[in-house]
């Protein structure tokens, strides 16, 4: 009876170390994945921030992977081309207005602002949201608030998500808390949750039609804004 109890014990702790091994791999592995997903978003940031469109005066994008042009053949015909001025991206995939709304480090809006707009900004276009539909509400606005404090004395107006089908439930919520911060710190906010866009088969991402249409809907707003 003594060894069987013996061999049950063995038993069960060889099953618990094994568990906690495979744990532990299937951790490193993820973070691993997440590491070259961070160094690729990172590298089409860095090709789209280089490609450069239009003329007139400096305008600065901060936007996530619509912005980036992830997905598209060419990222600098993502829809901030499509506006008016000489515009600057600075968009980085999986990104948004909360700080862990990607699993890459220091790539929220608040702290890719200030890079952003070192060479000046004539106008700063934030675009996002879509990346914070599961994120809690404080961890919204307590980005909201640095972003804010990071543009101080730009002229700034905000953009939020449109209703992507795989995460239409979550957008109304995400739109009326950042509509309702923009009108807190008397910025303009653009809502763009009634367009109907045409998405890829992921259902989140704007096909190519999809950037020109968001795009020349955001530029008409602005104009309608005054510039």
């Amino acid at each position: 009876m003594e060894s069987v109890r013996r061999s049950w014990l063995v038993g069960a702790i060889a099953i618990t170390v094994m568990a906690a091994a495979l744990t532990v791999a299937l951790g490193v592995r993820a973070q691993s994945a997440d590491v070259t997903r961070c160094e690729r978003f990172s590298a089409d940031s860095r090709t789209r921030a280089a490609a450069v469109t239009g003329s007139g005066e400096r305008v600065v994008v901060i936007g996530d992977s619509w912005s980036a042009g992830l997905g598209l053949d060419r990222s600098s015909r993502s829809w901030p081309s499509r506006l008016d001025g000489r515009v600057h991206v600075a968009g980085f995939s999986g990104s948004g207005f909360s700080s862990h709304a990607s699993p890459c480090a220091h790539v929220d809006f608040a702290d890719r602002a200030a890079r952003a707009v070192r060479g000046g900004a004539s106008l700063v276009v934030v675009e996002g949201g879509l990346n914070d539909y599961d994120q809690p509400d404080a961890a919204i606005r307590a980005g909201f608030y640095r972003l804010m404090h990071q543009l101080r004395g730009h002229r700034v107006v905000v953009v939020g998500p449109a209703s992507a089908p795989s995460r239409a439930r979550a957008v109304p919520h995400v739109d009326a808390l950042l509509a309702s911060l923009a009108a807190r710190y008397d910025v303009p906010y653009i809502s763009t949750t009634s367009l109907d866009l045409p998405y890829r088969d992921d259902r989140l991402h704007l096909t190519p039609a999809g950037h020109t249409e968001f795009g020349d809907y955001v530029a008409s707003q602005l104009a309608a804004l005054g510039g």
